[in-house]
């Protein structure tokens, strides 16, 4: 039952992404749909995705800081390994499993409660091809916005660990920099790109389908938004790990 129940959503799923690839009735239109997900994706989530990688970071920092203590590892270190970690790993999967619960949920709302209300219907009667016109400009705005979020949030982690190991005392500034300026990996913020291009896309998607597809009444409006997040952040997880093996290994 799991397997047919799992196979049944893919299916559809994968038919939805499908629908909205169609080419758009008028482009003025798709356009300004765009332009506003990208700023209510963007814009309105800067300061949540600010807020949780400036403690990103300087939690990064203070955690490694202890675990230097006694050892012989240079206190640079700390400069270095919140850079990595931040560009790696929190700053593309941190950011996206917040948005997931802010945009995702969003998204499958706003979807499901025209589909309760019968404007999708009425759309579609009028010729409107609403899985393109509902779907399509957020999954782009996401494709566009979030990995800029990502960048901004990789930014002021990295400030973040600095305003937790300079001025406490915990080394110099010159240490702190030098860290970040040690052994540096371009292709790590390349792999930050992919992840949050790929994260981007499952959490938008993955929420418009449940909220594209919802039948009932609030109760289940509240399911879908609910299965918008925990699903989104199920696949962003496996993903983070295949793109993990299939770019490190």
């Amino acid at each position: 039952m799991f397997l047919k129940n799992l196979l049944f959503h893919f299916g559809r799923y994968v038919m939805m992404l499908g629908t909205a690839s169609s080419r758009p009735e008028k482009v003025s239109m798709y356009y300004k749909e765009t332009m506003r997900q990208m700023n209510d994706i963007g814009v309105g989530s800067l300061f949540i995705v600010s807020l949780i990688s400036i403690f990103i970071g300087a939690v990064t920092a203070v955690q490694f800081s202890y675990q230097l203590g006694g050892t012989l590892v240079p206190r640079y270190y700390i400069g270095y390994v919140v850079r990595d970690m931040t560009i790696i790993e929190l700053a593309p999967t941190f950011t996206c499993l917040v948005l997931a619960g802010k945009v995702g949920s969003n998204i499958a709302s706003e979807i499901g409660g025209m589909r309760q209300k019968e404007h999708i219907d009425a759309m579609e009667i009028m010729g409107v091809n609403t899985a393109a016109y509902l779907i399509t400009p957020k999954i782009i705005a996401a494709l566009v916005v979030i990995p800029l979020l990502v960048a901004v949030g990789a930014f002021i982690s990295i400030g973040g660990g600095y305003l937790a190991a300079v001025p406490t005392g915990a080394m110099s500034d010159a240490e702190y920099i030098k860290g970040l300026r040690s052994f540096f990996e371009p292709f790590n913020v390349n792999m930050m790109f992919i992840k949050a291009v790929v994260f981007a896309f499952i959490l938008t998607s993955v929420s418009c389908y449940q909220g594209y597809y919802v039948r009932g009444g609030s109760i289940e409006l509240g399911q879908a938004s609910t299965n918008a997040v925990v699903f989104s952040d199920i696949l962003i997880l496996v993903a983070d790990y295949v793109i993990a093996v299939l770019l490190t290994g």
